[in-house]
C-alpha cells in the first residue's frame, strides 16, 4: 500500500475516534464511527487476497447495519424526549436499540459471528487495530449511557460472551482466531461491570489493549499466523517468545501479572453489588480462556516440532529491537504492584 494512503487512513482513524469520544451529540458520534469504518476497510483489504476482500465486505455490512441502528436509536430518543444529547438516553426502546447497535460494533454475543472471520482475513497489524482502537469509540458511548442501559440484558450478554469466547477458542489453530475469541471473552468482563462501575470498564479496556497489542506485535514480528509456525519460532527469537509467554499468561489473568488486576477488581465490585452468583460464573468461565492461553504459551516456548535428520535447521536471527514491544510487554507484566494507587472510585 502507498505510504501516503496508509498515512491518510491512519489519520482518518485517529480523527474518527477523536470525534466520537469527544462528542455529546448523536449525529457527531455517528459521523465519527462512520469515518472509522471507512478508514479501516482499505487496511483490511490491502493484501487483495480473496479472504481479505471477503473480510472487508463482511465488516462493512455489519458496521453499516450497526451504525443505522445507532442513528435510529438517537432519532427515537430525540422524538420522545426532544434531546439529542447522548447522556440523556431516557427511552427504553432507544436503550435497547443502542445496546444492540454497540454489541454489533464490538462483537458481543449474540452478534459476534463476524469478528473472528474478519480478524482471520486481516493482516496482523490491522487485526490489532480491530481488536483495540476500533473498540474504543463504542466502549466510550457505552460509558456515557451506562446509567440508562438494562442491567439484566448486559449481564446476560456478558456471561454469554465470556462462555462462548472461551469455549470457541479451545479448538482453534489460527492465532488470529484465538485472539478474536479472547477479545470476545474479555468484552464479557468489561460489559458485566459497566452498569455498576463504568470507570472500571474503561480501566479493564486500557489494560486489555496494552496486553493484546503486545501479543499482536510479537506475532507480527515472528510471522506466527498458525500454532505450527509458532512452534518453530523459538529457535529464531527465544527472548521475544519468552516475553510472549509472559504476556499471554498476563492476558489469562494469572497473578502476579497485570492481567490479574482487572479481574480481581471486577469480582470484588460484583461481590459488593450482591452479584456473587454472576461473579462465580464468570470466574469459572475464565478457566476456559486460561486453557487456550496456556496452550499458546506452551507452543511459543516449550514445545519444539519433531526434527528428522534431513530437517533444515532454523538459523538464529538477531531481529532489530522493537522498543514498542518491549514497553508494552513490560507494562503487561509489571503493573499489578501499582494497584494500591488506583483511586477508591474504581
Amino acid at each position: 500500500m502507498n505510504p501516503y494512503a496508509k498515512l491518510t487512513f491512519s489519520m482518518s482513524l485517529m480523527l474518527g475516534t477523536t470525534i466520537t469520544i469527544s462528542s455529546n451529540h448523536w449525529m457527531s458520534a455517528w459521523a465519527g464511527l462512520e469515518i472509522n469504518t471507512l478508514a479501516i476497510i482499505p487496511l483490511i483489504s490491502k493484501s487483495h487476497h480473496p479472504r481479505a476482500i471477503e473480510a472487508a465486505i463482511k465488516y462493512f455490512l455489519v458496521q453499516a447495519a450497526a451504525s443505522t441502528l445507532l442513528l435510529f436509536s438517537g432519532m427515537v430518543n430525540a422524538w420522545h424526549t426532544g434531546q439529542w444529547d447522548i447522556t440523556q438516553l431516557n427511552h427504553p426502546t432507544s436503550s435497547l436499540l443502542l445496546t444492540t447497535a454497540l454489541a454489533m460494533k464490538l462483537g458481543l454475543v449474540p452478534f459476534h459471528f463476524w469478528f473472528p472471520e474478519v480478524l482471520q482475513g486481516s493482516p496482523l497489524t490491522t487485526a490489532m487495530l480491530l481488536s483495540t482502537v476500533m473498540k474504543f469509540p463504542p466502549i466510550t458511548i457505552l460509558f456515557l449511557t451506562s446509567h440508562s442501559l438494562n442491567p439484566s440484558l448486559l449481564t446476560t450478554m456478558a456471561i454469554a460472551s465470556a462462555a462462548l469466547g472461551g469455549w470457541m477458542g479451545l479448538n482453534q489453530t489460527q492465532t488470529r482466531k484465538i485472539l478474536a475469541f479472547s477479545s470476545i471473552s474479555h468484552l464479557g468482563w468489561m460489559t458485566i461491570i459497566l452498569i455498576y462501575n463504568p470507570e472500571l470498564t474503561l480501566t479493564t479496556f486500557y489494560l486489555y489493549c496494552i496486553m493484546t497489542s503486545a501479543i499482536f506485535l510479537t506475532l507480527n514480528t515472528t510471522k506466527s499466523l498458525k500454532l505450527s509456525v509458532m512452534m518453530t519460532s523459538w529457535t529464531k527469537t527465544p527472548a521475544l517468545n519468552t516475553t510472549l509467554m509472559v504476556t499471554l499468561l498476563s492476558l489469562a489473568g494469572l497473578p502476579p501479572l497485570t492481567g490479574f488486576l482487572p479481574k480481581w477488581l471486577i469480582i470484588q465490585e460484583l461481590s459488593k453489588q450482591e452479584m456473587a452468583a454472576s461473579a462465580t460464573i464468570i470466574a469459572i468461565l475464565s478457566l476456559l480462556g486460561l486453557f487456550f492461553y496456556l496452550r499458546l504459551a506452551y507452543y511459543s516456548t516449550i514445545t519444539l516440532p519433531p526434527n528428522p535428520t534431513n530437517h533444515m535447521k532454523q538459523w538464529y536471527i538477531n531481529k532489530p529491537m522493537n522498543t514498542l514491544i518491549a514497553v508494552l510487554s513490560s507494562l503487561s507484566a509489571l503493573l499489578l504492584p501499582l494497584s494500591p494507587m488506583i483511586p477508591a472510585s474504581i
